[in-house]
This record gives C-alpha cells, structure tokens and sequence, in this order.
C-alpha cells in the first residue's frame, strides 16, 4: 500500500508514519512538507492509495493541493482544530483525526478507509475550492490548540493558556499564563493566522492575546506600550502607525 503523508511538522509526521507501519504490513509512505512540494509530487508520481494531510500547512491550505491535481485519492485529515469546524468537509474526506491522535483512532479511521474505498473511487464529488474559501474564513480563526515539542513529546496546548507568542533569536517561543515556555515549530506569520483574532501582532517579534493586556500606556511618538496581566521581561509596543488599528481591536476583542 503507497501512503503520503502531507504534514509541515516532522516530527508529527515521523509519529503518524510510525503509527501506521504498526498498523499496516508492506506500507511505502512518503512525507510532504508544504503546499508547492505536494502538487509538485503528486501531478508528476503515481497516485498513491491513501493521503494523510494537515489542513493549516505554512504556505497555504492543502486544499490547494487537491483543487490542483487530476487524481482520484481519498484523504484522512490530520488536524488540531475543533470538531465542529470540521463539518464543512468531513463528508468529502474519508475520515479525519484529531491531534495528538492514538493508534486507536488511526486504526479506525484506516478500518473506514477499507470499508468506503470503492464507493469513494466511484463517486467522487469534492470541491475544494468551497472548503478552501469556507477554511480561510472560518477555520482559522477557530483554532482550538497549539501544537509544541518538549523533549521527545509532542503537546497540545490550549489557545486559551496562551499568553502570547514571541521572537527571541529567531526561535518562536510561546508563553502560557502559568508562566512555562514552549518553541512552537511555526513562524509567527502562521501562528497570527492560526491563533485568530483574539491575537494582535504588536510589531515584528511579538503576538499577544487580549485577555492578557491589562491597560495600555502612551509612549514616546504616539505609540502604545501594552501593560500585561502577567510578568514579561520586555516591554511591548505598538507602533504609530498600528496604534488606531490597535485601539480598535482593543475595544472590539472580548
């Protein structure tokens, strides 16, 4: 059986791969990374028997993949977003699983696939570029969990904990309200998208929640300094130029 999974997280798709050799006998996978290198494989190799793929990819939506080749393979979802916002699509997949996601819940979505190959290879009806249109709008601002590494674990870490997100050297950290560090494998170009707009990006290194501002104080040049519920080391500012778009997110964020 050839398998492909799509998935920008390494070590999220070493795990889903490891899970399925254990649960399949002569299993080929190949993992793809982004939109560009999946529609670049899968128009040129032979059509694999089963995709695995992460909705939120960090070039784009992998709708896009599909929308974009001429080949009929059914596809589980990989993703960390609630299950409601799953509906839009959840008919035209085969299955999905949520992240972290067991052997137990891989097992039955691939049990689904075997029962459901012959009738999706005959009755094919996806439209991608709805649920793609539909995503853009709806999913990501509903992210439910942040998926971070911390020694050889992958963890989920609920929106709500966080506090905010920053830049330090390069590296993404992630700061929740109980004060415990992770590194997010996500720039925070992509984790603006995913985290919603209950985030405001004060300026190039910093992403902060509205519930974690407490106040905000004038700075020098008509900028914002952002006084926050829990201890930071830096200060956080806002520039002029964000300041009125800043204010207005202040008084419209719940």
């Amino acid at each position: 059986m050839n398998i492909v999974i799509i998935e920008d997280e390494r070590l999220v798709a070493d795990d889903l791969e490891t899970n399925i050799r254990q649960l399949l006998d002569k299993v080929s996978v190949v993992q793809l990374r982004s939109v560009k290198e999946s529609i670049a494989y899968l128009n040129t190799a032979p059509a694999p028997d089963l995709i695995f793929s992460d909705i939120q990819l960090g070039d784009g939506l992998s709708f896009e993949v599909f929308a974009s080749i001429n080949k009929s393979v059914p596809v589980i979802f990989c993703t960390a977003y609630d299950e409601y916002a799953l509906d839009a699509f959840k008919a035209n997949g085969i299955d999905y699983i949520l992240k972290p996601f067991t052997l137990q819940m891989l097992e039955q979505a691939l049990n689904k696939y075997s029962q459901l190959k012959q009738v999706f290879l005959a009755n094919q009806n996806f439209q991608y570029n709805n649920l793609m249109q539909m995503l853009n709008e709806r999913i990501i601002q509903k992210a439910s969990s942040i998926i971070v590494y911390h020694q050889d674990k992958i963890i989920p870490i609920s929106v709500d904990d966080i506090a905010l997100f920053y830049l330090e050297g390069e590296l993404t950290h992630l700061l929740t309200y109980s004060g415990k560090t992770y590194y997010p494998n996500k720039s925070l170009e992509e984790l603006e998208r995913i985290a919603g707009s209950s985030f405001f990006r004060a300026n190039r290194q910093f992403l902060v929640a509205r519930k974690t501002i407490t106040d905000v104080s004038s700075f020098f040049s008509r900028k914002l300094s952002l006084n926050l519920c829990l201890p930071f080391k830096e200060k956080i500012i806002v520039s002029k130029a964000k300041a009125s778009v800043f204010l207005e997110w202040l008084a419209n964020t719940g």
